[in-house]
């Protein structure tokens, strides 16, 4: 059978599809190309991008890090002063407070020996000295014991107690088979304390075991 002749538009298509299918063959056997460094493989269905060794991309990382690092030192630091501050502020508290305490302290001591006085004085009476005169003696000894516990003023009076070298100065230490020894048998001048705090230790007389 014959073949069929060509005309001169099946010659023309024929001319344009053949450089279409050339282009076609050489995008699916192309090399993976290099732009500005990194490597893309072309897919002329579907391009897909595979990138590697970014120098631009390494030094944001870094940067990223390091500014990481910087705010976590920041906050570090901020941390260190908040807990400085807090200790600082606790300090003036308790100095304050200390202050507020014992700004009492040289007025007290100078008090004491009036309280020294009245005591002396009421176990100085005789039979011989007035009730009227004695109740008044007694009353003003007990408003300036009350006024001084008013501002944390404590008596020391240890007697029958274990010596103590804290709140006690030993005058004397006197053998005494009937106590214990290193006991406080006789108190020869008060203590005091201050919101705790030693104004004047108790003079005191201690036993001292028989020889």
């Amino acid at each position: 059978m014959a073949k069929d002749s060509q005309t001169p538009l099946d010659d023309e298509q024929d001319a344009k599809a053949t450089p279409q299918a050339q282009s076609e063959q050489q995008a699916e056997n192309a090399e993976p190309v290099e732009i500005n460094g990194e490597v893309e493989q072309a897919d002329i269905e579907g391009v897909t991008l595979e990138a590697s060794d970014n120098p631009e991309a390494e030094v944001l990382a870094e940067r990223v890090a390091e500014l990481e690092q910087s705010v976590t030192e920041a906050k570090d630091q901020a941390l260190r002063a908040a807990a400085e501050a807090q200790n600082v502020r606790r300090r003036a508290e308790a100095e304050a407070d200390k202050a507020r305490k014992f700004a009492l302290e040289k007025f007290v001591k100078e008090l004491l020996p009036v309280v020294d006085s009245l005591e002396k004085a009421l176990e100085a009476m005789g039979d011989d000295a007035s009730e009227v005169h004695r109740e008044g003696v007694s009353m003003t000894l007990k408003m300036q014991l009350d006024v001084l516990g008013k501002f944390g003023v404590e008596v020391v009076e240890p007697h029958g107690e274990p010596f103590d070298p804290q709140q006690h100065e030993a005058m004397a230490m006197v053998p005494n088979p009937e106590v214990d020894a290193n006991t406080v048998i006789d108190v020869m001048q008060k203590g005091y304390l201050l919101n705790g705090r030693l104004v004047r230790p108790a003079m005191v007389v201690v036993s001292q075991a028989a020889g």
